[in-house]
């Protein structure tokens, strides 16, 4: 049942991922404070294998949405009743008392931010840029390291480019560090490296460099879709 007022409503875009779903909504309910109201909102794309049956067996909340992570979050904002937003993805994990820390992160002029980030694989480059997310600089930033944003100013900003079909959360945390004094608490969430082993790592690292390069040198978000599909999804 959706809380009344929830403090934090938390936003989990998923396609096909019956696998680490319930880990993640298990996981949730051993690390939040209990100080806080919260909703849970799982937004399927259209999933195959079963994940809005699992996730809402579990307890949380789902809602469709066409496929694309930036429309699956928007619709979720949209849907959620929480005066803070925490954008998750659905193979990170946020650390003890996520909530209250999140929570006391949020103060007038500084409504954004993210922990920072531990990869579950110990190989030294991905060891080199969990380090990185400590940086606050938004050239840092990743939606691996999970997103919380006051939900007026996420309405405020536009939300999420639906344009992008990749780096959404990249493209939309620039935006925010114009609009507020960006967050990182120290603290980590730990998240997958199931892409990177499956790829390999200097070579998916290679590839995402890449990405970074081409936005920066204005490349279109159609563009940063086809290299992605030509170089990381096949």
């Amino acid at each position: 049942m959706t809380p009344t007022n929830p403090d934090l409503s938390i936003i989990i875009p998923v396609l096909d991922e019956s696998e680490v779903l319930p880990d993640l909504l298990a996981h949730l309910e051993q690390v939040k404070s209990g100080e806080f109201h919260l909703e849970t909102i799982v937004v399927d794309g259209g999933s195959r294998d079963g994940s809005a049956e699992i996730a809402a067996q579990l307890g949380a909340r789902v809602i469709d949405a066409p496929r694309g992570r930036a429309r699956q979050m928007n619709a979720g904002a949209m849907a959620a009743f929480g005066k803070t937003l925490y954008f998750l993805h659905s193979d990170t994990y946020p650390p003890k008392n996520f909530d209250q820390k999140i929570r006391d992160s949020i103060v007038p002029g500084r409504l954004a931010g993210c922990f920072r980030m531990r990869f579950d694989d110990g190989h030294p480059l991905l060891r080199f840029f969990a380090w990185c997310s400590r940086i606050n600089l938004r050239i840092c930033r990743g939606g691996d390291q999970s997103l919380f944003i006051d939900k007026e100013l996420f309405e405020s900003s536009g939300g999420f480019n639906t344009s992008y079909i990749i780096y959404e959360d990249s493209e939309f945390i620039g935006r925010l560090y114009d609009l507020t004094r960006f967050t990182i608490i120290a603290d980590h969430v730990v998240t997958s490296a199931r892409k990177y082993r499956d790829i390999g790592v200097w070579r998916l690292q290679f590839h995402f460099g890449m990405i970074h390069l081409k936005n920066f040198l204005g490349a279109s978000p159609e563009q940063l879709s086809s290299y992605y599909s030509r170089n990381i999804a096949s």
